[in-house]
């Protein structure tokens, strides 16, 4: 058997327009509620997205970025400081991707969040307090507004000008060299993964060479 082959796209840029989710301290049960991810996978957790702060108990519409006509076809979020706090869900990450958002903007994120981000391709750059402060109020002004953002240069452009944005070097080097999917990794080497396995002296071959055989 060769090694699987499955492409794993670079993500050095992304473009889109933006969405601001103002507020430090948003948690992971604010981006989902934890009773919606009862399921088995993860399709569909993208209308659920901020649910309680976008409906009221009676499934009215509450004032919230998310349920605005403007901001529906954005795929860039601006948010503030240590956003994705709270547990370790990655159902939280997985909403946004779901909902349509291809990078996250802040001045902070929870570590695991930003992790959770990483394993499905979602680059989070953050900037100082004043800098994302101008960029949310000028998505606000310019929902249509295209915003560009270069992962590898550490650098967003929108409105004409440049700003400066930091992302993790070890993210970064993963994005951009399109290694952040472990997943397909460990497919991708299955060959070698095994032929590692069977030369690892403490662990019991004679199981796996007899499932080989079947």
């Amino acid at each position: 058997m060769t090694d699987a082959t499955e492409e794993i796209p670079e993500v050095d840029y992304v473009e889109g327009t933006g969405v601001p989710i103002r507020g430090n301290d948003i948690d992971t049960d604010q981006i989902i509620p934890a009773r919606f991810m009862k399921v088995v996978t993860f399709d569909g957790l993208g209308e659920f997205a901020f649910f309680d702060l976008r409906f009221d108990d009676d499934d009215n519409e509450k004032d919230h970025p998310l349920n605005e006509e403007r901001f529906q076809d954005a795929n860039v979020m601006v948010v503030n400081n240590n956003f994705g706090c709270g547990s370790s869900r990655e159902h939280a990450p997985q909403a946004l991707m779901r909902w349509g958002i291809d990078a996250i903007i802040g001045e902070g994120f929870a570590e695991i969040f930003a992790g959770n981000c990483l394993a499905l391709g979602i680059p989070t750059l953050t900037a100082d307090h004043e800098t994302i402060n101008e960029l949310q109020q000028w998505v606000d002004d310019h929902p249509d507004g295209d915003i560009e953002v270069d992962v590898a240069a550490e650098t967003v452009r929108f409105g004409g000008k440049d700003i400066s944005v930091s992302v993790d070097d070890a993210q970064r080097k993963a994005l951009v060299e399109g290694i952040w999917d472990t997943t397909a990794l460990m497919k991708a080497n299955r060959n070698a993964i095994e032929e590692t396995a069977r030369n690892l002296p403490y662990l019991d071959h004679t199981r796996s060479d007899v499932e080989a055989d079947d």
